[in-house]
């Protein structure tokens, strides 16, 4: 039994914050911004917006994209380091808001390769066939975090969630092999501090582009794949040079990679399914591609994942 993607949904607040809006805030310009992370506007979350909140959103859509109602439901994974509050989990939450009265629920902490922690979680208990249905999410609300006269933090993130019911697929599509690894020593590098989140962006900007490049060869080997078998590559979207050293190490042309950080900047656990939604709408990705989804963030913590489209 393989494990794939049977529905999907995202959630994106309305308000915009763009590169000029920040000019007026921070020592910062449009062209700084843009150069240097690929960024051009960000989605932000009003105070009465709670994470929950946008986790509700995406995964009605994902479970009613499945074709399933909300007690089918067998275990509920989201993956956020910006929960409403240390508990109740976002997960409990959302069951009992969804009506998912027989899902198991927990949240996943691993910043913004949490949704591909939270896919391969999913994989385990549906393979294993303990679960048939899994709602997974990948939400932010960062903008709560940021230090917004930080001009080095404060340019760079955004808010949203999106969504994916995980349930049994055809033979031969689903994920197909994973990644996932972690470094504690690198954990000084991005982190969360009196209520702000810190970034040596140095560091992390040289051990993104090492780690992404290196997990993605990695599960294509081990997938028994090739570079060319790759149909579309989704990165977590954080700045676009870490993201182009990724598609120039997997030699795909720049239309075959998923680009929305600069409309949404980097959303953390969010970005890997927002992207992904928003290529299958613009139809940028057909049944039976290959595709791999990698991501990098705080602890430091990595994963990827190449997967068969289709159910």
């Amino acid at each position: 039994m393989n494990a794939g993607v049977i529905g999907i949904g995202r959630y994106l607040p309305e308000k915009v914050i763009t590169n000029a809006d920040l000019e007026k805030m921070v020592d910062t310009s449009d062209e700084w911004i843009r150069t240097r992370t690929g960024i051009e506007e960000r989605r932000i979350a009003g105070d009465d917006m709670q994470t929950s909140d946008m986790s509700y959103e995406a995964a009605k859509k994902a479970i009613e994209d499945a074709g399933i109602s909300a007690d089918e439901i067998d275990l509920i994974l989201v993956a956020t380091v910006t929960p409403d509050r240390p508990f109740p989990s976002v997960a409990t939450i959302l069951q009992e808001r969804l009506g998912a009265n027989r899902a198991a629920a927990m949240d996943v902490s691993a910043a913004c390769a949490g949704f591909m922690y939270g896919m391969i979680t999913a994989k385990q208990f549906i393979e294993n066939k303990a679960y048939k249905h899994v709602l997974v999410i990948g939400v932010e609300k960062l903008s709560g975090i940021t230090d917004w006269n930080d001009r080095n933090t404060a340019v760079l993130f955004g808010d949203g969630a999106g969504a994916v019911v995980m349930g049994p697929v055809s033979e031969g599509r689903g994920i197909l092999s994973f990644e996932l690894g972690a470094d504690g020593s690198g954990g000084k590098h991005l982190f969360q501090d009196d209520a702000f989140i810190y970034m040596n962006g140095r560091e992390v900007f040289k051990f993104a582009v090492r780690q992404m490049g290196e997990s993605s060869i990695n599960v294509i080997e081990k997938a028994g794949l090739k570079k060319e078998d790759v149909d579309f590559l989704i990165p977590h979207q954080a700045n676009i040079r870490i993201m182009e050293a990724s598609r120039q190490r997997l030699e795909l042309p720049e239309e075959r990679m998923s680009k929305t950080v600069h409309k949404y900047g980097n959303t953390s656990a969010a970005s890997i399914p927002i992207s992904l939604v928003e290529e299958l709408e613009a139809g940028k990705i057909k049944e039976d591609d290959v595709l791999v989804m990698v991501g990098f963030g705080g602890g430091l913590t990595w994963g990827a994942i190449a997967l068969r489209w289709g159910r």
